[in-house]
């Protein structure tokens, strides 16, 4: 993928970052704050890609690719909806990008709720 034209980032996510604050009883608390939004497309890692993170012990379920100046960390939540229209998070557990920076590639872990259908 050389660079992403705009039509390709298809679905619009929001960026939930952990905060951590004084709890006021000596100790903290970190919550999600929402701090924006991103275009995004979302896929399905290779088949290379799931081995390799199953080897290492993550939990790479999914790609996100980006723009490259999108505002993503490792620790952020992704959340929005599918094509369906059923929601969606994705905890990200890393973000890279080429060696020319064309785009971002954010590798996550879906997560979901008891109850919830497969995503």
């Amino acid at each position: 993928m050389r660079g992403i034209p705009g039509r390709l980032l298809n679905r619009a996510l929001e960026v939930h970052r952990p905060q951590t604050s004084d709890d006021g009883h000596g100790g903290q608390t970190t919550v999600l704050t929402l701090v924006g939004s991103v275009r995004a497309k979302v896929d399905q890692p290779s088949p290379t890609e799931r081995m390799v993170a199953a080897q290492s012990g993550s939990r790479h379920s999914h790609d996100v690719y980006l723009l490259p100046t999108a505002d993503v960390r490792r620790g952020d939540e992704l959340r929005g909806s599918d094509a369906l229209g059923n929601p969606q998070v994705f905890r990200v557990q890393s973000v890279v990008q080429p060696s020319t920076p064309v785009y971002s590639k954010a590798l996550v872990e879906l997560t979901q709720g008891e109850g919830e259908p497969d995503g």
